[in-house]
């Protein structure tokens, strides 16, 4: 006992403790390695970034030249005449990406509702799970077939009616999933509380479940919309395209063809005319924007979940 002592007081400090198989050296060749690979991803992540940057560098540059106040409140340029704006495209995306939120956010919990209910041997459950991971790799453009031979055929003419539908349903299977994920993620001690309260089945999942799951459910939700609103296949199907507003006798007509941004980026860009090029460049910028915007919400929200 006195000799370990002995030993142990011979050291003033811990530093003083010498641990010759921790030191770092780049002789080392597991040293060597790591720092070869370290820097090789470093430089793979800038060479991926630089397209990234480029591409918005460009928008901002050329974009936001044109960009101003008035970009939002005239009307589409003609070829030969310069100004113009896109107001009607900015609406006309709104009101689209909107009517399908509506119609894909109630489908979609109730569906994530059920997914997440069921028991995992469920064949029905197993099925609409399935479908909807087949969903999130749908060609966009097969959306847009659909509604056109399921709406716009059937009402005989474009409408921002059939380019929600088209969009709904790429929306759908992103915000039945992430819900169904967040409302699995619900501590089960919470809802056998709700149980051992004397809550049903039905007021467990409104009371409790989907107001825990709510970031989550929302976080999946902004990202359909970053998704949808930045879609255009499925619009040149369905919705068209139109140089005015979705007006009609001073009331907003939804049965008639309706601008976006995704196709006036579309149509003007390719065209031998100055000043829709320009549009086209304000255009993209914006959308790009209103992509970007609700992407940081989406994440706000996940990381709320997280805490």
């Amino acid at each position: 006992m006195s000799t370990n002592s002995a030993s142990f007081d011979q050291f003033t400090s811990f530093s003083d403790l010498s641990f010759p198989d921790l030191e770092k050296s780049l002789l080392r060749p597991r040293t060597l390695v790591s720092g070869l690979l370290s820097g090789l991803v470093a430089v793979m992540t800038i060479l991926a970034l630089i397209p990234l940057f480029s591409v918005v560098w460009m928008l901002v540059w050329r974009g936001g030249q044109k960009l101003s106040l008035l970009r939002f409140t005239q009307l589409p340029p003609a070829p030969m005449e310069p100004g113009g704006g896109f107001g009607n495209a900015v609406l006309g995306s709104l009101i689209i990406v909107a009517l399908a939120t509506l119609i894909s956010v109630p489908f979609g919990i109730l569906s994530a509702i059920f997914l997440a209910g069921s028991d995992p041997r469920n064949k029905l459950a197993q099925t609409v799970r399935f479908a909807a991971k087949v969903l999130t790799g749908f060609p966009s453009i097969l959306a847009g077939v659909f509604a056109y031979g399921a709406i716009v055929l059937v009402t005989g003419g474009f409408s921002a009616i059939a380019g929600a539908i088209a969009i709904s349903i790429l929306m759908l299977p992103t915000i039945m999933l992430t819900a169904e994920d967040s409302i699995r993620m619900v501590p089960a001690k919470m809802t056998e509380a709700a149980i051992g309260m004397g809550a049903t089945a039905t007021q467990v999942t409104w009371m409790v479940s989907l107001p825990t799951a709510i970031p989550g459910i929302l976080t999946g939700i902004m990202l359909a919309i970053a998704r949808g609103a930045g879609e255009t296949a499925p619009l040149l199907f369905t919705a068209l395209f139109s140089n005015y507003w979705p007006m009609q006798n001073g009331r907003l007509n939804l049965m008639q063809p309706t601008a976006s941004l995704a196709v006036l980026i579309y149509n003007f860009a390719g065209v031998p005319f100055q000043n829709q090029v320009e549009l086209a460049w304000a255009a993209a910028l914006v959308l790009v924007l209103l992509v970007l915007v609700t992407n940081l919400t989406g994440q706000a929200f996940s990381r709320r979940r997280v805490q």
